[in-house]
């Protein structure tokens, strides 16, 4: 063996071209892979927000329908596909704080859409962030025998960044949730991951529910609110499991 093959045959040599060739195929396997999730065409509500049967929320009933005036604001909210209703607890005693709230539903058919969160929003907004837990959502499902179902959330509290006054103007709380391709999570990295993972599918999507405790003359208490929110959210989400958002034969392109 010559010297200039004796050279390139040296065991450090070779080790570092099959080093590199690892990597090399490494990230191609990374861009195929990363090319599929980008790639995933977008996949519709089965049926729209707009549609949702509200007789179906009791004893929630709907007070307004608010659509959003500004081209601006939905171009940076990132989908016209959502539903803004100011609701009423038919339950609740007079002047309880619990007594309205704001349902906020957003849905994005994108799988490389980034998911909004109210810790960004809201700040944008002149609000400071006062609070930020993982809570978890404990739902009915209407037999008394059966424990329910228990889901991810989160509970943050908002406070005008001027501002010393305790009231609904100020200060209130956001409870919000994701829904991705059919799995809920409660912060914008799990929904990324899960996003992420789902590479054998057609399709992805994910889905945002932000309830806001903004509308009364005082914001409830954690307890309070996360109680009212099991109580809507127990209507709520199979109304959109059943009707609106895509099941996993849509997700697969079946």
């Amino acid at each position: 063996m010559n010297k200039f093959l004796k050279h390139y045959a040296q065991p450090a040599f070779l080790l570092c071209v099959a080093l590199l060739a690892f990597v090399a195929g490494g990230m191609s396997w990374v861009k195929y892979y990363f090319k599929l999730w980008l790639d995933k065409p977008p996949i519709e509500l089965t049926r729209p927000l707009d549609d949702l049967d509200e007789s179906r929320l009791a004893p929630f009933i709907v007070k307004d329908k608010i659509k959003i005036q500004s081209n601006d604001i939905v171009d940076s909210l990132g989908t016209e596909d959502y539903l803004q209703w100011v609701l009423v607890d038919s339950q609740a005693e007079q002047n309880s704080p619990v007594g309205s709230l704001l349902l906020f539903i957003t849905y994005y058919g994108k799988a490389d859409s980034v998911p909004h969160v109210p810790e960004e929003c809201y700040t944008g907004g002149g609000y400071k962030k006062d609070t930020s837990v993982p809570i978890k959502f404990e739902l009915a499902d209407g037999d008394p025998e059966s424990p329910g179902r228990t889901i991810p959330g989160r509970y943050v509290v908002f406070k005008r960044a001027n501002s010393e006054i305790w009231s609904s103007r100020e200060t209130f709380p956001v409870l919000y949730l994701f829904n991705v391709n059919r799995t809920y999570t409660n912060t914008r990295t799990d929904a990324r991951f899960i996003l992420g993972r789902n590479l054998r599918n057609k399709h992805s999507y994910f889905s945002k529910i932000e309830m806001v405790f903004n509308r009364m003359d005082k914001p409830p208490d954690e307890e309070a609110a996360i109680a009212e929110c099991n109580k809507l959210l127990s209507v709520l989400l199979p109304v959109l499991e059943q009707d609106h958002w895509p099941d996993k034969n849509d997700l697969a392109g079946r």
